[in-house]
């Protein structure tokens, strides 16, 4: 075992592996309009962000419409699973296994694309896997590749990328196709267009896509088929395709891809060279493993009991598809998520945005406010672990904080990743690495407070200094805006009940004393 953990290893170029324990304007494009170097670090923090997206009253209207519908129908089929959390116990620990499983399982899968004529590349950081990809594009001679929606392709920003180097890469997704088209980023992990409604793409598509019909409506049937006439061309032309992957399957060499519009297959099966960036996050041991993941993402991602299209692929197939597969194996951090023995939870993250449908931030603010590829919670706790930020001076330090903790994500999450508890987690890790310095309002506030709560008869004394507070409340026994370092932001958007009347400890000593 130490000899394969030392060989990827050294595929990998980390470091002590073995030491890790296991318009146009009036559209609204999104003001993001010039894409960052690098899409995880986009140098705003989330409270700046979300202030921004707050005031896109269309957005939050859009939002809360979708994200509602998709819910509704996914409880709806959860609902008619009996075995439903039998199903997300055995997806959580399938993922746990994989990752505690890691080096070998690579190693199998590797040999396995590799014996069936697939060509395996390693890369250890987003530098690195958009250098892979460009070199083999560079070595067929074209100028365009169709893309099949890829989040991994989004982190490494490599249409970007490819984009200086003189390559346009199309995005065939539907609604990827619409963020591309409108210069905008990402919204959602399963609908990424999801902040935009039906009016806004039919103006972005006329505005963008420079084949749109003419009188062209906004109904979705007329909208789709516009897009489905544009790609077609897109398709039936492009000699390279890059595609991302749900799962790779270690013991066949086998990769897959669930998606709705049937935009997948045709980016696997028509050009003549398929390129795959995988996160080496997204592997399963084995075959059998699928039936519990196709059960539980498409209920979880889009309300449905199955994708309309699951595609599987292996290796080349002569005269049968591409005739030349290339596999990028990507880490960009996650070894080192692999390193936190509670963050790592969060490789086993399926994509599907259930923690996002039911999130009240994330339903409120909207993608955009995160300032990264992945948004909502599992953003919240993934993007700062890949990037390692906890330095109060990194924008993405704060995206730990973007939460209410109410534990809805961890209820809805159907490979029961624990996201508040790895929430409070990274709160933490951010304290530890802050100290020291001039302290802030809040450190000063936050140690006087725990000097009262840490002691029984301090707390009591408190209780009842409270009580006069209660006449401050006034009938409704509510208190408006404080103006407290502490509590002026809190009461600007908040009453705050008033003291009761009788503590809780005073409760209990009369309820003993009766006895």
């Amino acid at each position: 075992m130490t000899s394969t953990i030392e060989n990827l290893a050294k595929k990998l170029k980390i470091r002590d592996w073995a030491e890790k324990d296991i318009e146009a304007s009036e559209l609204g494009w999104y003001p993001g309009h010039e894409q960052p170097e690098d899409p995880l670090r986009w140098g705003q923090r989330f409270p700046d962000g979300a202030k921004e997206t707050l005031q896109n009253t269309q957005m939050r209207r859009n939002l809360g419409y979708a994200t509602d519908k998709i819910r509704t129908k996914r409880n709806t089929r959860v609902d008619e699973m009996p075995d439903w959390e039998a199903l997300r116990e055995a997806g959580s620990n399938i993922k746990r296994n994989t990752v505690a499983r890691w080096p070998e399982l690579l190693e199998q899968f590797e040999a396995n694309v590799t014996a069936r004529g697939g060509i395996v590349h390693w890369a250890r950081d987003a530098k690195e896997a958009n250098e892979i990809a460009y070199s083999i594009i560079k070595q067929k001679q074209v100028d365009e590749v169709v893309k099949v929606k890829s989040m991994a392709t989004q982190e490494i920003n490599l249409n970007e990328y490819l984009s200086e180097r003189g390559v346009q890469a199309w995005e065939t997704d539907l609604a990827e196709m619409i963020v591309q088209l409108a210069d905008d980023m990402p919204s959602h992990i399963v609908v990424p267009a999801i902040h935009r409604n039906r009016a806004e793409v039919k103006a972005i598509f006329e505005a963008r896509m420079g084949d749109a019909p003419e009188n062209m409506g906004n109904e979705p049937r007329e909208l789709a088929m516009a897009a489905r006439a544009h790609l077609r061309k897109k398709f039936l032309s492009a000699k390279v395709a890059i595609s991302g992957a749900n799962m790779g399957i270690a013991e066949s060499g086998t990769l897959a891809i669930f998606e709705s519009e049937g935009n997948g297959r045709m980016c696997l099966t028509l050009p003549e060279t398929l390129i795959t960036i995988m996160g080496i996050e997204k592997l399963v041991p084995s075959y059998e493993d699928i039936e519990v993941f196709s059960q539980l993402l498409p209920r979880s991602a889009t309300g449905e009991r199955m994708n309309p299209y699951t595609s599987f692929w292996t290796g080349v197939t002569p005269g049968d598809g591409p005739q030349e597969f290339h596999l990028i194996l990507m880490d960009n951090g996650r070894t080192d998520v692999l390193a936190d023995p509670v963050g790592r939870e969060a490789l086993k993250c399926i994509r599907c945005g259930a923690c996002m449908n039911i999130c009240p931030v994330y339903r409120h603010v909207g993608g955009h406010a995160y300032n990264s590829v992945y948004p909502g919670p599992i953003g919240a706790i993934l993007t700062s672990q890949l990037l390692g930020s906890f330095d109060h001076n990194d924008p993405a330090s704060t995206l730990p904080f973007a939460s209410s903790l109410c534990g809805a994500c961890y209820d809805a999450c159907p490979v029961k990743i624990d996201i508040p508890t790895i929430l409070v987690h990274l709160r933490h890790r951010y304290t530890e690495a802050n100290r020291g310095g001039i302290p802030s309002v809040w450190d000063v506030g936050m140690g006087a407070t725990s000097k009262i709560m840490g002691k029984g008869k301090a707390m009591e004394v408190a209780g009842k200094a409270l009580h006069p507070a209660r006449v401050i409340g006034g009938p409704r026994r509510r208190i408006g805006h404080i103006p407290l370092p502490l509590a002026k932001d809190w009461t600007f958007v908040r009453d705050v009940p008033a003291p009761p009347a009788q503590s809780f400890r005073e409760w209990w000593n009369d309820r003993e004393g009766e006895k």
